[in-house]
């Protein structure tokens, strides 16, 4: 497969996150599981060696993250409230959160590339599928339903999340910075390759990198909690954004060195695992819970379209 075709497939999975993420249902249980049954299918289609249907397989892996990235934190923020837990207990949770998704992803590496060795390169997709049926079943037998307004229209709902972004400016400053350093993080993701490749003179080791770029994230999540011991964050994200901004500057200010460049991206990894809790909690704050996943997936309305942008520049 040429290099075109892969950004065209990716291409489709982020437009299909940006026309069909913000038009599922209310009852996030049944989100979850829709999640399951979209991604198991996206993994079923890797087997065929067929464009179309790659391409059918990226639309639904978009749709499906669009509902990875709201229906699980809606479901969750819901339950917290209702069970009349702490408010600070939350910015725990997200933390542990980023905390397990950061040890799951340097795991899951290892083992994907265990069964790839194994099995074929096809083969993760197929414990992926694995791991979906296991999450889907402990939901629907775990989980009990919850809604945002359940009488609502899907269309009403819609409507509700834009005119809460459009009047309440602390939910329109979220959703912007959210957008904005989300999109920065997809181009690090494109961009880290080649900015440490052109300033090495050696080969650099890839595995060894990402694993490192792990640790600083489980690092930034585990210092996330120590700053809402002493502030909100609204008070230190601030400061977060700006070294975030700082780091990516220096392949700009300093190409050829490769030691600071790494060292900046490992710092803006740190950024990154305080920012996933730290927005959690903000959103957990100041969006309403009747339109949280619908206001939650407009919110990456803009950041599909700067992914887009960026991939189609390539």
């Amino acid at each position: 497969m040429s290099k075109h075709q892969i950004e065209i497939l990716f291409i489709a999975g982020f437009g299909s996150s940006l026309l069909f993420g913000t038009v599922i249902g209310s009852g996030r249980r049944n989100n979850c599981l829709i999640y399951g049954v979209l991604y198991g299918l996206a993994c079923v289609t890797k087997h065929f060696a067929n464009m179309k249907i790659l391409m059918i397989g990226r639309f639904l892996g978009g749709i499906a993250t669009s509902i990875l990235y709201s229906a699980f934190e809606s479901w969750l923020v819901y339950e917290h409230n209702k069970r009349g837990f702490n408010e600070r207990l939350l910015g725990t949770i997200f933390s542990h959160a980023a905390l397990g998704n950061s040890i799951i992803a340097i795991v899951a590496g290892v083992a994907a590339q265990v069964v790839a060795d194994a099995f074929g390169y096809v083969a993760p997709f197929d414990l992926s599928l694995i791991v979906l049926a296991v999450m889907c079943a402990f939901v629907f037998q775990t989980w009990p339903e919850n809604y945002g307004d359940e009488k609502a229209p899907v269309q009403e709902t819609f409507m509700k999340a834009l005119h809460t972004i459009r009047t309440d400016v602390n939910v329109l400053c979220l959703g912007l910075v959210q957008s904005l350093f989300e999109g920065s993080m997809y181009t690090f993701v494109l961009e880290w390759t080649p900015a440490l490749s052109k300033a090495s003179a050696d080969p650099i080791p890839h595995g060894y990198i990402f694993a490192g770029f792990m640790v600083a994230t489980m690092m930034g999540s585990s210092l996330f909690k120590l700053l809402t011991k002493s502030g909100r964050p609204e008070d230190f994200m601030r400061y977060v954004l700006l070294l975030s901004a700082a780091c990516l500057a220096v392949p700009v200010i300093a190409p050829t060195s490769a030691i600071a460049i790494f060292i900046a991206f490992l710092v803006f990894e740190i950024c990154v695992g305080i920012f996933w809790p730290a927005m959690g909690c903000l959103r957990g704050t100041y969006v309403p819970e009747e339109t949280r996943s619908t206001t939650i997936n407009l919110f990456r309305v803009p950041l599909n379209l700067i992914v887009i942008f960026i991939l189609w520049q390539v």
